[in-house]
């Protein structure tokens, strides 16, 4: 006899649910693609906003990558570079340094080793808004005012209490037996976290690298107040400026903006499928 389908209203329901939150979600989406497939004219028709381009063209994004110099309409090829050297050391620093203070705070308790945490963990919630001003300050009076070190600098600093948090936790579900061995065996305090821990910590490098390429990649706030060189500035400024170009050429807007996601989307799509496994790898202890 065949098993019956057995209807239930509930999870027809959480699914109808989620489908119509998806397709809300999914409808900027939507417009943005389609928008920078058209060519300027027919973006200005608000009556075809929701109409596929009648002849798609890749017009936009040439322009979004180039610009047209002539027009005083600036591309964002250079700024995408710029990104990527501020993103990528900023990325790896701090999650090098979260990564040695959760060990440190984790496996080697010392007296003030939890105030410290909990100071260090205070700087998460500091807004950005009220240190502008001090920090631009400090910045400029170690010499790195204007300069993409500088805002390495400050990613690297704010990254750190996240980082921190997120590895002291995945560390201390590592058994201490293994690190009480290794110290029985000669290692000292850097050996032990090199030749122990570092191996085993893929799964929670994985969730800081895309916490923390993801927040400095689109990260406007301090990019805009310290570099004002419009040669240095990320691609979060420079699609301000495209946007508040007097062109205002929709199309291009659109274009640059799927420009300027293109390398966090891909961090996703390459790292995605272990970002869960270490966000739970940490989830028990605390």
């Amino acid at each position: 006899m065949k098993n019956r389908i057995r209807f239930d209203p509930m999870r027809l329901g959480i699914y109808t649910l989620l489908t119509l939150f998806a397709l809300l979600f999914l409808v900027p989406v939507y417009v943005l693609l389609i928008s920078s497939f058209k060519p300027f004219a027919e973006v200005q028709d608000l009556s075809r906003m929701w109409l596929p381009p009648k002849q798609p063209t890749l017009e936009s994004f040439y322009v979004a990558w180039y610009g047209i110099p002539e027009k005083g309409l600036r591309g964002l090829s250079l700024n995408i570079l710029n990104s990527l050297k501020l993103t990528i050391p900023a990325t790896i620093i701090s999650s090098m340094l979260g990564s040695m203070n959760g060990y440190i705070l984790s496996k080697w308790k010392f007296r003030g080793a939890d105030i410290l945490f909990a100071l260090m963990l205070f700087g998460m919630f500091i807004p950005y808004q009220s240190i502008l001003i001090p920090l631009t300050r400090v910045i400029a009076a170690i010499g790195l005012g204007g300069t993409l070190w500088g805002l390495i600098l400050v990613h690297v600093v704010y990254g750190i209490p996240i980082t921190t948090l997120i590895f002291r936790n995945y560390y201390a579900e590592v058994p201490t037996e293994m690190i009480e061995a290794a110290r029985i065996d000669g290692a000292g305090i850097f050996k032990v976290y090199w030749k122990v821990l570092f191996p085993l910590s893929l799964p929670g490098f994985v969730v800081v690298i895309i916490w923390q390429f993801t927040n400095i990649w689109n990260e406007f706030l301090f990019a805009v107040t310290i570099l004002q060189r419009p040669e240095l500035q990320p691609i979060t400024v420079a699609l301000r400026n495209l946007a508040g170009s007097q062109i205002k050429e929709w199309n291009v807007v659109m274009a640059g903006t799927l420009i300027a996601a293109l390398p966090t989307l891909l961090i996703y799509i390459i790292m995605g499928r272990f970002f869960i496994r270490g966000l739970l790898a940490g989830s028990v202890k605390g």
